[in-house]
């Protein structure tokens, strides 16, 4: 387990012939997801079949990295790696592009978060050269 710069640990992430592409959009400072043509959903978590209406005929699409807080949750006592970060924030944010992703609100007081808060992408790089997705409030900048 590595400490990226949010100070939040992580695990370097099992790359996939299906997840690649997200994987080295993340890296390269982007979020790219799988797009269905067939029903025009961007789809979360990135995989091979539309779970909207079964096809397995995808584009991958760069997204925005904006979105917006749909839920959240303050973790101020956890056991292991965690708690030596607490308090920090896991939530669900609802990029503008329509999926919900879980992740982490960093570089932020946890406590002044509100849901529908506005949020973009944080790419919290790993020593090996991957990213993760995280998300910090967006000031309008």
């Amino acid at each position: 387990m590595s400490t990226p710069p949010s100070g939040l640990p992580t695990h370097e992430p099992t790359v996939t012939i299906e997840t690649e592409p997200y994987w080295n959009g993340l890296a390269e400072g982007v979020v790219r997801l799988p797009h269905c043509g067939s029903c025009d959903s961007i789809i979360w978590y990135p995989r091979a079949v539309c779970p909207g209406c079964g096809t397995t005929e995808l584009d991958w699409r760069e997204l925005s990295g904006k979105g917006t807080i749909y839920s959240f949750s303050i973790a101020r006592r956890t056991p292991g790696s965690w708690g030596k970060v607490a308090p920090y924030v896991l939530a669900y944010v609802e990029l503008v592009e329509g999926p919900r992703v879980m992740t982490n609100i960093i570089n932020t007081d946890p406590d002044s978060l509100q849901c529908g808060q506005s949020v973009r992408a944080v790419f919290d790089p790993t020593p090996e050269g991957m990213a993760v997705l995280r998300f910090e409030p967006d000031d309008g900048a």
